[in-house]
């Protein structure tokens, strides 16, 4: 089972991410962490990235995820995975973005989106509270601007951030316990 933990800048991916792993003993990668020099340098001018400059960090992540999937192992992975484009590359890779591919491949029944769903006013008070992260509070609303919420096909659980951190918890623990019924 793979967890792909997604939302906008700010709405608590990996503070939720981190604590799903200590609790389920899963491996959790933080999305950030893939990302190419040159996009976390353009997020610290306060400069949006393009789809352009999305794709080779997508792909990256694709990698970790097949990496995962063919081991059998179980695994979180922190990803903002903002529009319906991104998160088909997550689970195809390079298929998704080929000129042959149809307009929406299918899900993967081991691969499930965690969309971490807040109002913007929330999360902009959180990025302007937190300290040391690359990506500024100016550039949330980019990110609400081209946010396509996963639609009920995609294999995604929607989890209200006003909630607390452990009932979000329980929420997955009880959506991993309805998949092994």
């Amino acid at each position: 089972m793979i967890y792909i933990i997604m939302g906008v800048s700010g709405c608590g991916k990996t503070s939720l991410g981190t604590f799903l792993s200590e609790r389920l003993g899963w491996p959790f990668y933080e999305g950030d962490n893939f990302h190419p020099q040159e996009n976390i340098e353009k997020m610290a001018r306060g400069e949006p990235l393009t789809d352009q400059d999305r794709l080779p960090w997508l792909l990256r992540l694709h990698e970790v995820i097949e990496r995962e999937r063919s081991s059998g192992s179980d695994a979180l992975l922190a990803c903002s995975a903002l529009k319906r484009l991104y998160r088909q590359i997550l689970l195809h890779g390079a298929t998704a973005v080929a000129p042959t591919s149809s307009a929406s491949l299918p899900s993967s029944p081991e691969v499930f989106f965690l969309y971490l769903h807040g109002d913007y006013d929330l999360i902009h008070q959180r990025m302007v509270a937190r300290q040391g992260h690359y990506m500024k509070a100016d550039l949330l609303r980019s990110q609400f601007d081209i946010l396509e919420p996963p639609s009920d096909e995609e294999n995604a659980l929607t989890l209200d951030i006003r909630k607390s951190r452990n009932e979000m918890i329980l929420e997955v623990e009880k959506h991993i316990e309805s998949l092994k019924l």
